[in-house]
């Protein structure tokens, strides 16, 4: 009799025992009945080759990170039924009834990738366009051939690195700042700050000496700069515009900010010209 118990415990005992699936709701941030659904073998064959048929497009674990759904899918699949969970070719209802589909959205510089099974998403992922990154890189190698603001004013400082910087100077170095910036503002205690501080302070110093100079301000102003570009004919425009409004006799300082972003510039665009 105590056989016969134990016997008819032992189904029971193996039930209670079966590892548990990973379903839906385990994965994604999926609800309702797909939630609670083990996911399936044909499942994720059906987003592999949704997610293969966008074309043009790489899944994320191909071009260096990002989520897939069918890498997801597929693993979880190979556990459900490694475990007696489902079998093999197995779908779940709810692909079974509401598909599994693979969407793309055209968006500046690329594309969104969404990936749906029954309607919810499961993944999302954004491809960039690859003729616009080839652009991009392009850009990136032709800037790098170029002088940049930042360089035409280490360039003053070597120039009219002794003389005393002045108040014309100081307005040259704002606009060239601004100008590397791309903004109408300046960074607090960056290299315009400085210049105008030294400006003053020299205004009031009696003695040369103890003045402080343009190199003192702009030596290494590629590392004083929030943000740097290659100098152009605008920039040129405005620094000048700047330098020669706050001079007293409306004149660029020789060998001066002005003189060296405008000198920037036009081998910038001569460096243009030749490509």
């Amino acid at each position: 009799m105590a056989q016969a118990q134990a016997t008819r415990g032992d189904p029971m005992k193996a039930q209670q025992e079966q590892p548990e699936p990973i379903q839906y709701g385990h994965v994604f941030a999926v609800t309702g009945d797909l939630a609670v659904q083990a996911i399936a073998p044909r499942d994720a064959e059906a987003m592999r080759t949704a997610e293969e048929s966008v074309q043009g497009v790489q899944v994320p674990q191909a071009s260096g990170g990002g989520f897939s759904a069918a890498v997801a899918m597929e693993t979880a699949a190979a556990y459900n039924q490694a475990v007696g969970a489902v079998r093999p070719g197995q779908a779940s209802e709810a692909a079974t009834k509401q598909g599994i589909t693979v969407t793309q959205t055209a968006v500046p510089g690329g594309r969104i990738v969404t990936e749906f099974v029954a309607g919810q998403v499961v993944g999302q992922y954004s491809v960039a366009d690859q003729a616009m990154m080839q652009q991009q890189q392009q850009q990136v190698e032709e800037d790098a051939s170029k002088v940049t603001i930042g360089e035409a004013m280490e360039a003053a400082a070597l120039s009219a690195g002794d003389r005393p910087l002045e108040e014309a100077d100081a307005a040259a170095i704002r606009a060239a700042e601004t100008q590397a910036q791309g903004a109408d503002t300046v960074m607090p205690g960056g290299l315009a700050d400085q210049a105008w501080a030294a400006a003053s302070a020299n205004a009031w110093a009696e003695r040369d000496e103890d003045k402080i100079t343009v190199g003192d301000v702009l030596s290494d102003a590629t590392t004083k700069l929030a943000d740097d570009k290659p100098a152009a004919t605008e920039d040129a425009a405005r620094v000048v515009q700047a330098e020669t409004y706050s001079d007293a006799g409306a004149r660029t300082k020789a060998g001066g900010v002005g003189a060296a972003v405008t000198t920037a510039a036009r081998l910038n665009q001569e460096d243009d010209d030749d490509a």
